[in-house]
């Protein structure tokens, strides 16, 4: 059994969303010598991070209403690298997605640690595609599932269908093929997100998702 770390680490001066300097975490360590106890401030979509409804849904629901058990079980890692921009429906197709697949998209976003404003994304068509065949969740490498869109349609299509969020995935040394996945996020309350532990063991024998 071999396991992957697909987390991106949280320290000040990393990849933030658009780069805004509010962005960044702040970790003050505090001493008096003998004992260190360090404070963070910390926005909840920093780094890997797990996404809830009210993220782009007013009055949506916040992050403890997201069943643990639907972020543990099997997954399936889909190589997208080719893409350039977007990825459709049509990119979609190609791959055998069931009912029930926790899907996770590796890009070329994986391949570089600056954040760029050309990001690839996820299109609404391809949200709505997923939506339709009923998958459990997706995830991707870049900081966002979408980029810009006016109204969000991308969020908001994956999450009227009760569809699981995970962005800002490293991808880089997994390669296409099914795993199982643990995405332990922090247990917050009342909040739109929160980051999130996100590991990938391959070789371990799933019965039972």
């Amino acid at each position: 059994m071999r396991m992957y770390d697909v987390t991106g680490a949280i320290f000040e001066g990393m990849t933030v969303y658009k780069n805004k300097p509010e962005k960044q975490p702040k970790i003050r360590p505090q001493t008096n010598g003998y004992v260190t106890e360090s404070r963070i401030e910390l926005d909840v979509h920093t780094g890997t991070h797990v996404d809830a409804p009210l993220h782009m849904v007013v009055d949506g629901e916040t992050f403890e209403t997201i069943p643990l058990e639907k972020l543990v079980g099997a997954c399936k890692v889909l190589d997208l690298t080719d893409v350039d921009d977007r990825i459709t429906q049509a990119d979609l197709e190609r791959f055998a997605i069931e009912k029930g697949d926790f899907l996770l998209f590796k890009t070329k976003n994986s391949f570089s640690e600056e954040f760029s404003f050309e990001f690839v994304y996820l299109a609404h068509d391809g949200a709505e595609y997923l939506a339709s065949l009923g998958v459990r969740g997706v995830g991707t490498d870049a900081l966002g599932i979408e980029r810009s869109q006016e109204g969000h349609p991308t969020h908001k299509t994956l999450f009227a269908a009760e569809i699981i969020v995970i962005e800002g995935l490293r991808l880089q040394e997994v390669e296409q093929g099914e795993y199982f996945l643990v995405a332990a996020p922090l247990k917050l309350l009342g909040t739109d997100a929160a980051p999130a532990r996100v590991l990938l063991f391959e070789g371990l024998a799933v019965t039972d998702s």
